[in-house]
């Protein structure tokens, strides 16, 4: 599997979790589509299915991430 450069998925993250803050779920059609995009390119990068997943897993592959470490798990 292709593996995304980590500052790529840092950028991805960063929207996706700024565009879910701001609640732009809810938002205009051009802000849904946005979310969507960037849940799709999140799981198609992380190779998962679902986008809680792909944040997860997009966490985890970027510089400082502890590889055995499964605190965003629990809770």
């Amino acid at each position: 599997m292709l593996m995304a450069h980590p500052v790529v998925l840092r950028n991805l993250v960063e929207q996706y979790v700024t565009l879910r803050a701001l609640h732009a779920e809810n938002g205009s059609a051009q802000a849904r589509r946005r979310m969507a995009d960037l849940a799709y390119t999140l799981c198609v990068s992380t190779g998962t299915s679902d986008v809680d997943t792909a944040l997860v897993a997009a966490r985890h592959r970027l510089p400082g991430a502890r590889p055995a470490d499964d605190s965003v798990l629990a809770g």
